[in-house]
């Protein structure tokens, strides 16, 4: 299997898609100045205390209070409750971690009450971004995850996953670890730690520390609420969880990002740093790889997969709902079995890379073609779990009902991917009165007319819907040599698979669009 990464960086956001033998199988959007999000640290003040829940609202500067309940404040809160007061209440010198002395854990069922207090100032991370109309789910037991560990500070364990079967090795690692790790911070190993040398597991936690020095040393000076600790961006943070030797390629069209993912790759897999792309293509590089047409086909409430099957896919505020159908398959009652479990076989592969593909969390529930034998559904949820054996959120799948119905849960940090695959009309913009369409090449040069003659902008790209774009380069003299001859200016005309019909953008030569919209078509 071969394994690529897209990275396609716009102004104001940054998309990231995962390809597998060159079908989407993972697609993360976020703005480029998104904030509250997995991982990132805050300086936070204790707002409200609910006993009944064992839990309390923190207030982190999100328009609704954070949820922290008495579960997620660590073993270890004492500890770090003791660091921060110490931080706190002198300005000028900031307490070493590795001086200071453990305090008892805290019980594990005790009260919320007898911790925290309504102003008190906290130390949370983020562990679930806000989801619909949920604020941000917290933690304060802090960490900082790189690719082979995670530091934990205020405490002093080591644990090893236990995905690392061979004895021998896990106590290898432990050992190890043990003998580099600074005093008073835990580490977790983690699988991909399998194999490594002490150098590259020693540069990391290094590396880890300096992360947690540099930034703890904001807290004396922050107002609260505030963030302390930003975590690195999406697109490293998605390399630094899938990475994998099985991947040939990644490319990005941003020479910043580019940098970044390159540095980044050269520390964690030395000499592998060639993988890393810069696209300068004409063509958008979403359309460049083909995911923009696949975004259109599987982001929709209907997703086609085999012989005419399809899946409906639904998005309600407790669960998600997945509906199985066999479309105009054949369903002689000789057949129906064997048409139920070959429909249903290619609707779990479906399914689970529909889960990654929109990162659906929660519970989701499968509404599959009924089967009369028990085997058949046997051998069902073996191949669903089989399915989902590569999907890296934890999740639990649960065997058919008797209303043949699979439960599925799934763990969600982030809200689901939701993309609308609906096109409003960029011409009438709901009005449902157009131009004569025969006229639009000749709006489009009288864009161009005021572009260069009004504007004095003589270089840019002309993006297009594919079908216009062949219409305006067809024949041996085509209509954009056409324009280039008459306005004098450098003109490329791009097709743009996300552009609607007759709809048109103006790109100029540092890459930034040019506003060429009527008044009249703005209403």
């Amino acid at each position: 299997m071969i394994s690529e990464l897209v990275v396609d960086v716009q102004p104001k956001e940054v998309s990231i898609a995962v390809l597998e033998d060159k079908n989407l199988v993972e697609l993360q959007k976020e703005a480029r100045n998104v904030s509250f999000a997995v991982g990132d640290i805050y300086l936070g003040k204790v707002k409200k205390l609910m006993p009944g829940l064992n839990a309390a609202f923190i207030d982190v500067g999100y328009k609704k209070d954070a949820f922290l309940h008495y579960l997620d404040l660590g073993p270890n809160f004492n500890t770090q409750q003791k660091f921060l007061k110490q931080a706190l209440g002198d300005q000028k010198k900031m307490p070493a971690i590795s001086k200071m002395q453990i305090l008892p854990e805290i019980e594990k069922d005790g009260s919320i009450s007898n911790v925290l207090k309504v102003g008190q100032e906290v130390l949370v991370q983020i562990a679930k971004e806000p989801i619909s109309t949920k604020g941000p789910r917290l933690t304060s037991e802090l960490s900082f995850a790189g690719r082979y560990i995670v530091l934990i500070p205020f405490a002093d364990k080591v644990s090893v996953s236990t995905k690392i079967k061979s004895s021998e090795e896990r106590a290898r690692l432990r050992q190890l670890i043990q003998s580099i790790k600074p005093k008073n911070f835990s580490v977790i190993v983690r699988t991909s730690s399998e194999g490594k040398r002490v150098a590259e597991l020693d540069h990391e936690l290094k590396t880890l520390v300096k992360r947690w020095e540099e930034n703890i040393v904001k807290v004396p000076k922050l107002k609260v609420p505030s963030i302390v600790y930003e975590e690195t961006a999406r697109t490293v943070a998605l390399l630094r969880d899938i990475f994998n030797p099985s991947f040939q390629n990644i490319y990005v069209n941003d020479a910043d990002v580019y940098h970044n993912i390159r540095d980044y790759v050269s520390l964690i897999a030395p000499g592998r740093e060639e993988i890393v792309q810069r696209y300068t293509g004409e063509l958008p590089i979403f359309d460049n790889f083909g995911i923009t047409k696949q975004v259109k086909s599987l982001f929709g409430r209907t997703v086609t997969y085999k012989s005419g099957a399809y899946l409906i896919i639904e998005h309600t505020e407790a669960m998600h709902v997945i509906d199985v159908n066999s479309g105009n398959r054949s369903k002689g009652s000789d057949a129906q079995e064997k048409t139920a479990i070959d429909v249903n076989t290619a609707a779990a592969d479906e399914i689970a890379r529909q889960l990654r593909l929109r990162d659906m969390g929660g519970i989701i529930v499968v509404d599959f073609i009924d089967m009369a034998e028990a085997a058949n559904r046997q051998k069902l949820f073996e191949h669903m779990s089989k399915a989902m054996a590569n999907d890296r959120a934890k999740h639990n799948i649960l065997p058919l009902s008797k209303f043949g119905l699979m439960q599925i849960t799934r763990q969600r940090v982030r809200p689901a991917m939701d993309v609308d695959t609906t096109e409003s009309c960029p011409t009438c913009f709901g009005t449902g009165t157009i131009k004569p369409s025969i006229l639009f090449t000749d709006n489009l040069e009288g864009k161009i007319d005021c572009l260069v003659n009004k504007h004095n902008v003589k270089k840019f790209a002309l993006h297009v819907h594919p079908y216009v774009a062949a219409f305006v380069n067809k024949g041996l003299y085509p209509l954009s040599m056409k324009w280039k001859l008459k306005y004098s200016m450098s003109m490329k005309v791009i097709p743009n698979q996300s552009l609607g019909f007759l709809e048109y953008k103006f790109i100029d030569s540092d890459k930034n669009e040019l506003d060429m919209m009527e008044e009249k078509e703005m209403k």
